[in-house]
Order: structure tokens, then C-alpha cells, then sequence
């Protein structure tokens, strides 16, 4: 899939709205993830509505047969439904349901996740994310998911 046809232009072009915030401190956001920084998954590019994360991949993210975990795919696409609703909505969320389509196995060198932001409103963005493999072969689709990510209320401290 070429990149331009991640460009949402629904999503905030300006710098100063849809989650700036979110934007600067994405890696760290990232990095604040126990689980994420268990697998060692990574922030390619971050922008409001859209993201890349990578993940390397090895032996102990595979399943009996060889393939990466299905878990580790859903995980990946996951959080990068997260991260495009976050940055489109310009707030804190969580993934309130998603659904996922395994298409092939995937194995290779490493995975690539490519989510954006399709609508997004004041409480809530439906996102997609598509996950590939990636080897010395180029790229392949491995699974397509689909996401509703909901705005966390303000906490009253």
C-alpha cells in the first residue's frame, strides 16, 4: 500500500490541534507500556490520526509452527488504533472493541503496523490498521483490523 494512501484528510493538519500533545510525547507514551517495552515494539512516524509502529521480530513471538503469535499481531494492531484515535481526538483513550483479520501468517524480520484515524468525533474515533511482515522479500499483509477508540473521561482529583 503506497503511504499517500494513509493520509486521512479528515484528520487535523494543523500542528496545534488534534493531539500535539500526544505527538511529542507519543515515544514516550510507548516506552510507558510495560507490555510494549517487554516486546521492544517501536514509533516509526506519529501524526494526528496516523501512525507506523515496528516490532522485531524473534523466536519467542512464535507460535509451534513458526509464525508469529496471533496475540503479538493483535497486540500491534491494537495499539496503533489506539494511537490514531488518540492523536486525531487530542485526548487520553482506550480501545473500546476492535476486530482483526488474520490474512497470512506472518514471519520475516520484522512487523509494520500503518493505522489511521477514518472518523472521529468528541467521544469517540473509529480507526484501521493494517499489519504487515517484513523480509529481505519486501512487504505482505498479515492482518487488517478494524477499532472504535474511546476519549477516557477527565479524572476529578
Amino acid at each position: 500500500m503506497e503511504a499517500s494512501t494513509w493520509n486521512d484528510p479528515g484528520a487535523p493538519q494543523d500542528p496545534n490541534e488534534g493531539g500535539s500533545v500526544l505527538l511529542e510525547c507519543g515515544p514516550q507514551a510507548l516506552a510507558g507500556q510495560p507490555f510494549s517495552a517487554l516486546l521492544g515494539a517501536a514509533i516509526d512516524s506519529l501524526a494526528p490520526g496516523a501512525v507506523q509502529l515496528q516490532l522485531q521480530i524473534t523466536p519467542a513471538l512464535t507460535q509451534q509452527h513458526g509464525f508469529v503469535h496471533g496475540g503479538v499481531l493483535s497486540y500491534l494492531a491494537d495499539n496503533a488504533l489506539a494511537f490514531a484515535g488518540g492523536t486525531a481526538m487530542g485526548a487520553p483513550v482506550v480501545t473500546s472493541e476492535f476486530k482483526i483479520n488474520f490474512v497470512r501468517p506472518a514471519q520475516g524480520d520484522r512487523l509494520v503496523v500503518r493505522a489511521r484515524c477514518t472518523h472521529a468525533g468528541r467521544t469517540q474515533a473509529v480507526c484501521v490498521s493494517e499489519v504487515f511482515s517484513v523480509s529481505e522479500h519486501g512487504e505482505k499483509l498479515c492482518a487488517i483490523a478494524q477499532g472504535t477508540i474511546a476519549r477516557l473521561a477527565a479524572s476529578k482529583r
